[in-house]
């Protein structure tokens, strides 16, 4: 095996002059191809790699379609604040909804574009 310090000039003075030299006498052994582990067998295939990213694009744009504008809407929160205050062990107060729906109205307001200026 060539080593490339063996004819390479060294300045004396450097600092690392020492280290080249201990370098360039040192036999070492160098790993070969045997040396290389086997293949894990406990661990998935790697195709299995690529289903598995399959599945979580997926089920990204089963989401996607799922929560995309248009899919969902706010009607029947009484029935699930019901529904969900029954869940809970305890009733809903008797106005509870009226807040929620003053909001949703001064919100609506505020979305309403202002008239065209003619």
């Amino acid at each position: 095996m060539s080593n490339p310090f063996a004819a390479a000039p060294v300045d004396p003075a450097s600092p690392i002059a020492a280290e080249v030299a201990r370098t360039a006498t040192t036999e070492k052994t160098y790993p070969s191809f045997q040396d290389i582990p086997k293949r894990p067998t406990d661990q998935r295939p790697l195709k299995a790699w690529g289903q598995a990213a399959a599945e979580v694009v997926a089920a990204r744009e089963k989401l996607e379609r799922e929560t995309a504008p248009g899919n969902w809407s706010l009607g029947g929160t009484e029935a699930f604040a019901d529904q969900a205050a029954a869940a809970a062990g305890r009733e809903r107060a008797p106005n509870a909804g009226a807040d929620t729906e003053a909001f949703a109205r001064a919100a609506r307001e505020r979305a309403t574009p202002p008239p065209s200026p003619r």
